[in-house]
């Protein structure tokens, strides 16, 4: 029987900055992440599971400064991740890739807490092994995530061709991630755009946060598509894709999402089931043909009621 890991397994993004060159990795994370035993940090850096610009490196590792560390623990070894005949909705379909729209509540990928039903189960049912192994055994294809309650568009690489390729495209910015989103109060201006900081709250190592302290730059572009009464219905457009960066960001402006449990006021709308927010439109570059690809996904149901419910309410 395998024994569920008891330290938190969600993904940390760190930053380490200039004033971090010199310091030990394992002693850097042991500082930064307080809520991980020394001993978790010695296997996560064991087991690979930390890496600095995308590699693992060893605990006697000594920072540069201006590196991405990664943390995100492994699942078990011991555990299998199973194909699942879980229903996909596919939008496009080659020999190199897939589009699919993700629904509210799955998981994009195994980890303990979630070690079923997520996207990953249902890409090894409908794919087989032609999934790019890039991601490792438990993200095989996986390029880009979003949140488990956040819907919408994402592409997976079937082979590692495709993967490098799209991969590439994400670290220059150049893949078109369009999202809709609606947002407590109203907006002066018809659109904007955020130019904040985000690393991990220094007031809660589980929570992103607007911060100058182990941060990177993160951009997100907002247009007000609609007024609504208490909210405004949103078209936001990632130029980075820090973790739960739109959430953030409408936050640190005062206009949290409406249902974040997170980053929204502390008196939260469960009828949305989490964040009001779509990935609603892809776009990028096919990495075998050249040929540019975009697609957009229909606002779900629980997004068109809630645009409808605040439309009838409007005075």
């Amino acid at each position: 029987m395998v024994k569920p890991m008891h330290e938190p397994a969600e993904l940390f993004e760190l930053y380490a900055d200039a004033s971090d060159a010199g310091e030990r990795l394992d002693r850097y994370l042991a500082r930064e992440l307080p809520e991980l035993s020394r001993s978790a940090i010695q296997k996560l850096i064991e087991n690979g599971d930390v890496r600095v610009r995308g590699e693992p490196l060893p605990k006697s590792y000594r920072l540069r400064g201006g590196e991405d560390i990664s943390v995100e623990p492994a699942l078990p070894r011991e555990t299998e991740v199973l194909p699942e005949n879980i229903p996909l909705s596919v939008v496009y379909e080659d020999a190199d890739l897939l589009v699919v729209n993700k629904p509210k509540g799955m998981v994009v990928h195994p980890a303990p807490g979630n070690e079923s039903g997520t996207l990953v189960n249902a890409l090894l049912w409908h794919c087989g092994d032609s999934l790019s192994g890039v991601g490792g055994e438990k993200r095989p294809g996986i390029v880009h995530r979003i949140d488990k309650d956040t819907s919408g568009l994402l592409v997976v690489a079937k082979n590692d061709l495709a993967h490098a390729g799209l991969s590439a495209q994400l670290a220059v910015h150049s893949m078109e991630r369009q999202y809709e989103a609606v947002a407590y109060g109203s907006f002066s201006e018809p659109e904007g755009t955020v130019d904040a900081p985000i690393g991990r709250s220094p007031n809660d190592r589980k929570r992103m946060a607007v911060t100058d302290r182990h941060s990177r730059r993160a951009v997100t572009h907002y247009r007000v598509l609609e007024p609504l009464r208490d909210f405004t219905h949103l078209a936001l457009r990632l130029e980075t894709g820090r973790t739960h960066q739109i959430r953030v960001h409408m936050a640190y402006i005062g206009h949290p999402l409406a249902g974040d449990g997170v980053y929204g006021p502390r008196k939260v709308i469960t009828s949305l089931g989490g964040q009001c927010l779509h990935a609603r439109t892809l776009g990028f570059v096919h990495p075998r043909t050249g040929e540019p690809l975009r697609f957009t996904s229909p606002l779900p149901p629980y997004f068109v009621d809630f645009l409808a419910k605040n439309r009838a309410e409007k005075p």
